[in-house]
């Protein structure tokens, strides 16, 4: 194969770029825990890493061909679909209870989360997401096989999560003043409970 030229580095990286964005932007269980530590101004930096930093792997992962081994393995599938649904429903548990208890809305009611429990939750929303696969090691993987520069495309594609992670968690908190009444945190609980057991049920209903 010939060396890529800057057109082709350019062009590639911009597919990859456009693809992965318009799948990272909807409305997901990592995004929307991405949001509420950047409300929050908790370990902001670490988790927006650690998220830019997985989906950097599981893309890796996908153009080096892991998709068609994992297809293969229903068993696999199964279980991490389970596991998945499981975590997401908890975490809506909770969600629903801080909605019900208004003293525990405020971000200053309460301490702030260890960094390694804000780190342990961020990792479990990430590969406990079935959807995170799909996206990344199955659908964004095999778009690439079918680019002639893959792994021009798999930089374009971990560019966009780092922009859109950077983005979330940076600018979050310019909703500050709008959230820092209670009712305002009782709606974006609730809202992040729904969200969270709608996604499990998908889960468990797929």
């Amino acid at each position: 194969m010939r060396s890529p030229t800057v057109g082709d580095v350019l062009s590639s990286a911009a597919a990859g770029f456009s693809v992965s964005i318009a799948l990272i932007v909807a409305i997901g269980a990592q995004n929307a825990f991405v949001l509420r530590q950047g409300l929050r101004r908790e370990h902001v930096v670490p988790v927006v890493l650690t998220c830019a930093a997985s989906d950097a792997l599981l893309i890796g992962a996908g153009i080096a061909g892991v998709g068609t081994l994992v297809t293969g393995r229903p068993v696999l599938l199964t279980t991490i679909r389970w596991g998945g649904a499981a975590f997401l429903l908890c975490y809506a548990a909770l969600a629903a209870r801080r909605a019900l208890r208004p003293g525990a809305l405020v971000p200053t009611d309460r301490p702030p989360a260890t960094l390694g429990a804000t780190l342990l939750a961020c990792i479990a929303f990430t590969y406990l997401n079935p959807h995170v696969y799909l996206d990344t090691v199955l659908l964004l993987g095999g778009i690439a096989q079918q680019h002639p520069h893959r792994w021009l495309f798999g930089v374009g594609a971990t560019l966009a999560s780092a922009v859109w992670f950077t983005a979330l968690g940076g600018a979050a908190h310019r909703l500050a003043p709008l959230l820092a009444r209670r009712a305002a945190w009782r709606v974006l609980d609730g809202v992040i409970a729904t969200l969270m057991a709608g996604l499990a049920l998908a889960l468990l209903l797929g």
